[in-house]
């Protein structure tokens, strides 16, 4: 494995301080502030509408730039962390390494990820994802997706999705734009193998570039029932992101794609148990 790229030559400049240039990070203990443990979901919200505002004003004045979606992205760890939210990444040396783009293939369980995940690949390499047009459409949170040059999809005929995102997606990446892909045809607590589609595989082999799996449990974030992206905030849920080794698509990708599927699954397996053990420990 080749050495970690060194501050001066990242995506973009960052502090010496900068909380994912080492391969592992976990929510000190003591973070947040007590009153708004009481009341995590409300100020939570609070500060995440901020962040957005703020960003769609400057996006859509075409001023919000890279480095200003990764302070946005890192606000928003830190305004989850605020409220008493626990953070635990994994293996981000995976992706630091590789040299050219590459094709980040992981389950999608909330809206956070769509968040998170900017500050923790964007300063290493440039990255955009694959979304369905509703993100792009919405009044303020669109001005901001649009900005990010992403793969638009229907999510309602697969075949017309193959193509864009074969032909979208391969552009992007000609460009040295990563590109994340949530195969899951929408946001689900739970792993289905059904659902589980192979668009990011076939992507990555087309392209001619590696796939990162990346596994992830974001259930802090809940589901709302009436706004389904807006709904309770559960600190006690510790928010996993598990970054897996790049695999080379061989063949028809078959292989690959059991491969990461396994990954996810085996590791929200062990997530689940390592939090259930925590949470009867701590009471």
């Amino acid at each position: 494995m080749t050495a970690i790229k060194p501050i001066e030559e990242l995506n973009h400049p960052l502090p010496v301080d900068y909380p994912f240039l080492a391969d592992t990070y976990s929510t000190p203990p003591g973070i947040g502030h007590p009153v708004k443990k009481w009341l995590p979901t409300l100020f939570f919200y609070k500060e995440m509408l901020k962040i957005v505002f703020q960003s769609a004003k400057l996006a859509k004045a075409g001023a919000f730039t890279s480095d200003l979606w990764t302070d946005a992205s890192l606000k928003i760890v830190r305004a989850l962390e605020g409220v008493g939210g626990r953070f635990e990444i994994e293996g981000t040396d995976y992706f630091k390494t590789i040299e050219g783009p590459c094709v980040f293939i992981g389950n999608h369980m909330s809206t956070l990820e769509t968040f998170v995940l900017p500050c923790l690949i964007e300063p290493m390499r440039e990255v955009t994802f694959v979304v369905k047009h509703q993100l792009v459409d919405m009044p303020v949170f669109g001005h901001i997706m649009r900005s990010r040059n992403p793969v638009v999809v229907g999510r309602t005929n697969p075949r017309e999705d193959l193509v864009t995102v074969l032909e979208e997606g391969s552009a992007r990446l000609r460009d040295n734009i990563s590109v994340v892909v949530f195969p899951q045809s929408t946001r689900s607590l739970r792993l289905d193998p059904k659902l589980f589609n192979t668009i990011g595989i076939k992507l990555a082999k087309k392209a001619g570039v590696p796939v990162v799996p990346v596994a992830l449990k974001t259930n802090a974030w809940g589901m709302g029932f009436f706004i389904k992206d807006f709904g309770r905030i559960v600190p006690k849920q510790t928010v996993h992101f598990r970054f897996g080794e790049p695999m080379n698509i061989t063949d028809n990708g078959k292989r690959q794609h059991m491969e990461i599927y396994s990954f996810i699954q085996n590791s929200l397996e062990e997530w689940e148990e390592k939090d259930e053990w925590e949470e009867t420990n701590q009471e």
